[in-house]
């Protein structure tokens, strides 16, 4: 894989990574969009946002790893783990919005 594609996985990785950071920890419920919370309560914010951030950074995660271990290996084994950091910070997400928002789009 070209250099090229490594850094273009590593800057988007980490996009979503400080994305995560913010919504987490910074309790930034802004970066989402407004009908993701508008049933959340006061008193869930904090922890929907530390659902979302946190799976937020998951996939940020996978996406950053995938291209380091394609690069190094030469071979497509990165994608195995994007997917299953994807499929599983999706499930995150949906967990979250179905018990604090009262669904996907509520």
């Amino acid at each position: 894989m070209p250099l090229g594609i490594l850094i273009f996985f590593v800057v988007i990785g980490l996009l979503f990574i400080i994305q995560g950071i913010l919504i987490w920890k910074k309790e930034k419920i802004n970066l989402i969009h407004s009908y993701h919370y508008q049933n959340v309560s006061k008193k869930d914010r904090k922890i929907y946002t530390q659902y979302i951030g946190k799976a937020i950074i998951l996939i940020g995660f996978g996406i950053l790893a995938t291209g380091t271990i394609n690069y190094l290996t030469e071979r497509a084994y990165g994608w195995i783990l994007f997917g299953l950091t994807f499929i599983v910070g999706l499930g995150i997400i949906y967990y979250a919005q179905k018990k604090y928002n009262e669904g996907m789009f509520s």
